[in-house]
């Protein structure tokens, strides 16, 4: 049938472009690995040139040259090796945590050593990027993250300055110092740039937490990947 005619016609047409693209240099000894051939085949056939499985079933129609290439388990950073060699990256690879403090016990010979702001609970931790052991949380990858805390101080006269600290510097803080309150918080959040196994945790800089810091909270998500 007329139809019939011009699919072989345009079978040929294909048959003919991935012969040529494929096995052009086998004369030169450069012979191409299928992977190769199979890759620079979908980028150079022409718009809407049906392409046919080894077992001859239903065609894909390629609509342009763009490749998209997808993996069922993505690496840790987001990014994956398709079969063809190809580093994709993976829109599925979620980042965020969120710990709180439950308990009022004072701080610990550690914590008064390091004061490191320790967490005992850990309500999200998509990706297991936050160690509640050391409270700290290591990126992933390099992109932006949004970073919050709430420190609360209870029965404490003293005034409060907790840090959030980058790689062992203090990026933002926050104070609470009102003496006529018997629970208060020190509350800030910001947007960070970070690399790949950049560090992020909370500092007492000021003050003490004596009489315990329960319903303190530290929470964090990748917005973006760069």
């Amino acid at each position: 049938m007329p139809g019939d005619a011009r699919g072989d016609a345009g079978r040929g047409t294909c048959g003919s472009e991935a012969r040529r693209v494929g096995w052009q240099k086998r004369g030169s000894g450069k012979v191409r690995t299928r992977a190769q051939a199979l890759a620079l085949l979908l980028l150079l056939l022409p718009a809407g040139c049906p392409v046919r499985a080894q077992n001859d079933t239903e065609p894909i129609v390629l609509e342009g040259k763009c490749l998209v290439v997808c993996d069922s388990s993505p690496s840790a950073d987001g990014a994956v090796t398709s079969s063809l060699g190809i580093s994709v990256r993976s829109g599925s690879a979620k980042v965020a945590f969120s710990a709180t403090r439950s308990t009022n016990h004072e701080p610990s010979e550690m914590s008064n050593r390091t004061m490191t702001i320790y967490f005992d609970q850990v309500l999200v931790n998509i990706g297991n990027h936050f160690d509640l052991a050391s409270s700290i949380f290591v990126a992933p990858r390099k992109g932006i993250y949004s970073f919050s805390f709430h420190v609360v101080k209870v029965y404490n006269r003293q005034t409060i300055q907790v840090s959030l600290m980058q790689n062992g510097y203090p990026v933002i803080s926050a104070f609470a110092g009102d003496q006529d309150v018997t629970r208060e918080a020190a509350s800030n959040g910001v947007l960070l740039l970070m690399e790949r196994e950049d560090k992020v945790h909370l500092k007492l800089e000021r003050g003490n937490l004596m009489g315990g810091w329960k319903y303190s909270t530290f929470s964090g998500f990748l917005v973006f990947p760069l």
